[in-house]
Formats: structure tokens, sequence, C-alpha cells
């Protein structure tokens, strides 16, 4: 059954003058009187740009001065992630659309200044900036007028004045990143200690070229080291844990180690009272009653626990 929508837009599609076109898009256009923005073909057919750039581009030159169109507010908007909007909004400062620069006001804060040109070409002519737009009354244009039925007179509702919704929040599509672990220290940083882990850290150069540390990056991971020597852990097994299986090629050798040294730290041996095999309470053996020949246990022979009760009775 055709909706009320599809049958007004057949009967504006009948007023079109002209045939129609076989293929492609087919445009009913009526004036706007109010809540419309008007945007440059140089911007919606942009063909250096993304169409997430086009329609955040859009959407921010329809937005009032003073609004937030920062990362995070625009995330809060829309389903897009933090990732997909920054890139849009990037391809918008590399065409002249957008500048962000920062600035300090006057209590020394910084804060970033968004700027958005509407005709970035007409900015590097030098034209006179536009006064803000005021709504005005446009006629209607002759060619695309459509002919729809008047339907009979109806009271005229109420009009009810639109309500503002807060934005919703859209969860981000990318994960928070955990948050890093601390190296770890010796219960007791000796001096003797101290030299031994320096010394490994400094000497991982000779079995992994690829690790080479600076005199503040030893002195930074050594108590990372001491922790596992003070461990009981072997320097060959400490740098083997460190330099096996490196990735090619390692951009940030001193945070491989750091990480390493963290997410790899073996725990204290244990003591010679742990590895003791555990005690068991000896049982208690049967023993057969002397006056039922019931097996009951006890540590000494002699009666069960009925003929206990009835010797006592007797007695």
């Amino acid at each position: 059954m055709a909706t009320q929508h599809d049958i007004a837009l057949t009967h504006a599609l009948t007023g079109i003058p002209g045939p129609l076109p076989s293929s492609g898009v087919i445009h009913v256009s009526f004036p706007h009187a109010s809540r419309f923005t008007i945007v440059g073909n140089h911007l919606a057919q942009h063909d250096g740009l993304s169409l997430t750039a086009i329609g955040i581009g859009v959407h921010i030159q329809s937005l009032p001065a003073g609004s937030q169109v920062g990362i995070k507010a625009l995330t809060a908007r829309f389903a897009e992630g933090e990732t997909t909007i920054a890139a849009a909004l990037r391809e918008l400062e590399t065409h002249g659309y957008l500048h962000r620069t920062r600035t300090r006001l006057a209590n020394g804060r910084l804060t970033t200044r968004t700027v958005f040109c509407d005709q970035p070409s007409a900015l590097l002519r030098g034209g006179a900036v536009a006064p803000a737009p005021v709504a005005v009354a446009v006629a209607p244009r002759p060619v695309m007028t459509p002919v729809v039925p008047v339907p009979p007179p109806a009271p005229e509702p109420t009009p009810v004045p639109e309500e503002e919704h807060p934005p919703v929040r859209v969860p981000s599509r990318i994960a928070p990143k955990p948050p890093r672990r601390p190296l770890p220290q010796p219960r007791e940083l000796t001096p003797e200690l101290h030299r031994a882990a320096s010394a490994l850290l400094a000497d991982l150069r000779r079995h992994a070229p690829e690790l080479v540390l600076s005199e503040d990056d030893v002195e930074e991971l050594a108590p990372g080291a001491a922790a596992w020597l003070e461990r009981g852990a072997h320097p060959d097994a400490v740098r083997h844990a460190l330099t096996a299986e490196l990735p090619q090629p390692p951009k940030y050798p001193a945070k491989i180690v750091r990480h390493r040294l963290a997410a790899l730290l073996p725990p204290p041996l244990p003591g010679s009272s742990d590895l003791a095999p555990v005690r068991r309470a000896p049982a208690t053996p049967f023993q057969t009653c002397e006056g039922c020949d019931r097996a009951f246990r006890s540590p000494d022979p002699g009666h069960c626990r009925d003929c206990r009760g009835q010797y006592w009775e007797a007695a």
C-alpha cells in the first residue's frame, strides 16, 4: 500500500517540467524559509576530501558561532570513533577549510581557537568577509513548483517548540589502553647488586646489537634487573628473556627492556619448608570388639561403644 509520503512524491514528480532522466538522481526541491545553510559545491563535491570530511565540514558550517567542534564533542555527537573524526579534521585543515591554533587567554590558560572558512579560495584572494547570514523568504523557483492537490481545510495544529535533546554519548570503538606495569624493585638494592644489574644491562648490546641503551636508561632500569637477580635468576636467563625474539627493527629499545623486566618477572624461589611434602595425620587403626566382634576405630584394643555402655549399666 502506498503511503501518504509516496503519494505526495508522485504528485511532486508530475509537476517537474521536461522529461525526467532515465537514471541517476532526480531532485525535488522546495525553498527553505528557516533553518538552512548555504554550502558551496567546492566543499560538497570536493574531489580531494573523504565523505566523512565533507560531512563533518557541512556539519561545522551549519553550527552557530561558539559551538564546540573538537574531537571529543564530535565523537559524542556521531557514531564515528575518535581516529576517524581526527583524520577528517586533518583533511579539512589540509585544504584550508579548518584552522586550529593554540592561544593564551588573559588568565594564562591555553585554549584552542578553531576557525572554519566556507571559501578557502576567497580567503586567499583577500575577499571581504560576508556578514552573518539572515534567513529571508526566497521566491519559489518556477521550474520546480510541484502540482499538489489541495487537501480540504483542516484546523491548524498548535505549534510545538522543538525540544533540545542532549547529545548521546556513543562509546568509542577504540579500547582503552591498560595502565603500564611498574618497574619491579628489589627489597634491598645493595651496591653490589646495583653494579651487577647495571653491567648486565650495558652488556645486552653484545648479544643483541639492537638493544643499545644510554647511561640514563641503564640507571633507570637497573632496579628492575636487580629484582630479577635478587630472586635467584641467573644472568644468562635474564639476558635470554630480554634479547629473545625482538621485534625488527626495535624502535624503542629502552621501552622493550622495561616491558620485559616488568611482564616476565619470575616469582621468588620457594624455601625448603615450602617444598617439603605435606604430612598427613596418622589414621586411627581398626580394632575388634572383645564382646561382640564388631570392628571399631581406637588406638587401643578393648570394647566398642555399645558394649562399654552395657558394661557400665551392669556395673
